[in-house]
């Protein structure tokens, strides 16, 4: 039977407002990746967000992105390998600490947005990354885009790296993804995104599929991605459990 993870970012909100569809998403998938504190979230959704996840049998992520809250962390920022690594440093361990406060288990990091993809091609700034992250907790898994400066750096460092695809993402021809300012960069139809995401697991090429939990069709993406994939012979389960 293939086994892949599915995947979704969650506890974007902050303060008074609410982002996504978080409880929902939570029935399907079997690893989040939870904002903390730079491009959404704040401790009030981090501790409820690690809470709800813990209720549902969850796996914990931390996903951390650059301080650009008006940007949603979706803009790539002029900063240091160094700055990167601290931005990681100082976010993560904050999100563990909520993990910790509940007796639960951070499973793995996955970087958001700008960062995830400054870092999948900037050899030093990967580097400096996971170096953190060894630091931090030799233990945790690593989610990213395979063959990437991310992947490489992950290798060389013993961290175990988790190749990463998208069920709601187009693509390019030579594997990247579409741009998000361009046209057809988020596949907003449910059966295209059904499709890409058992076409992705079935290939194996990827150990775990992601799912954004601010698109509007969200919780329908979810609901039949799992169905389809659990009817395809698929099992879903987080990557630290296998």
């Amino acid at each position: 039977m293939i086994t892949i993870d599915l995947n979704a970012d969650i506890g974007e909100g902050f303060g008074a407002y609410e982002w996504g569809s978080d409880e929902t998403l939570l029935e399907y998938v079997s690893s989040a990746n939870i904002a903390c504190g730079f491009h959404a979230g704040d401790p009030h959704t981090m501790s409820k967000t690690v809470e709800s996840c813990l209720k549902h049998g969850v796996a914990i992520g931390a996903h951390p992105g650059l301080p650009d809250r008006l940007g949603f962390g979706r803009r790539e920022m002029a900063v240091t390998p160094e700055e990167a690594g601290h931005f990681v440093l100082y976010q993560v361990g904050a999100l563990q600490s909520f993990v910790r406060a509940y007796d639960g288990r951070l499973q793995h990091v996955k970087l958001h947005g700008a960062l995830y993809h400054m870092a999948a091609r900037d050899e030093q700034m990967a580097q400096t990354i996971v170096k953190v992250i060894r630091l931090l907790e030799p233990e945790l898994l690593l989610y990213g885009p395979s063959g990437s400066c991310l992947h490489a750096a992950a290798d060389s460092e013993g961290i175990r790296f988790i190749s990463e695809g998208f069920a709601d993402r187009a693509y390019m021809p030579d594997g990247s993804l579409v741009p998000r300012h361009l046209p057809g960069a988020v596949i907003e139809n449910t059966e295209s995104a059904v499709n890409q995401a058992v076409s992705l697991a079935r290939a194996g090429q990827v150990q775990t599929l992601c799912l954004h939990g601010d698109t509007p069709k969200a919780k329908e993406h979810a609901e039949q991605i799992a169905h389809r994939l659990r009817s395809s012979g698929v099992s879903i389960q987080p990557p630290g459990r296998i």
